[in-house]
């Protein structure tokens, strides 16, 4: 009989994490697929790959609420994000800067720190469905247009609802990585396992 230690059993019940790179891109994720084949390649190395894991990102096929399973999700030491899709999507969900980590179980730089990494890309409105044409080409250009990002730190210029929204704050300069950190990211987005 094999006992769990406590981080084993966090890693577990891990079904949520921001990527801690991009594919190099900038919102050129190799499309959905792409970005869902990021998001469990980071899942695999960081020891949590046995699940299926899918990018938070809505498209001109599919919005992102749509594509994430029905919850619970918990980050990687086991803190748990929302209990449902309901509560993922209000703003009494568990995302902040203390919690919304990678999959190595690090911190997101965020709002004050260098560099600001605090968008996130989801190309979705607050309620997790389609921002028509935020999404740079359905995540395959690194060029013309913009992508709709979130604050995974709910900070932001002014304290209102999108400055504070994990999911849908503003648009993007440009869907290339200098255009992305221009705005305060690094081509980042959420990961969260369907099962």
């Amino acid at each position: 009989m094999s006992v769990s230690t406590p981080l084993q059993s966090a890693e577990n019940a891990a079904s949520f994490f921001i990527t801690s790179n991009g594919p190099g891109q900038g919102a050129d994720l190799g499309g959905l697929e792409g970005a869902d084949a990021h998001c469990q390649q980071l899942a695999a190395s960081a020891g949590v790959g046995g699940k299926t894991w899918r990018a938070y990102l809505s498209s001109s096929r599919e919005n992102a609420r749509d594509r994430i399973g029905m919850g619970p999700w918990h980050n990687i030491k086991g803190v748990m994000i929302a209990s449902d899709l309901a509560g993922l999507h209000s703003e009494a969900n568990g995302i902040n800067k203390e919690t919304g980590l990678t999959e190595q179980g690090e911190m997101v730089n965020g709002r004050g720190d260098s560099p600001n990494m605090h968008d996130i890309l989801t190309g979705s409105n607050p309620d997790g469905t389609l921002n028509e044409g935020q999404t740079c080409s359905d995540w395959t250009s690194s060029d013309e247009g913009s992508a709709f990002v979130g604050h995974h730190d709910r900070i932001g210029l002014r304290d209102d609802a999108p400055s504070r929204s994990w999911n849908a704050s503003h648009s993007s300069r440009g869907c290339g990585l200098e255009a992305l950190k221009a705005t305060g990211g690094n081509g980042l987005f959420y990961c969260f396992a369907i099962d």
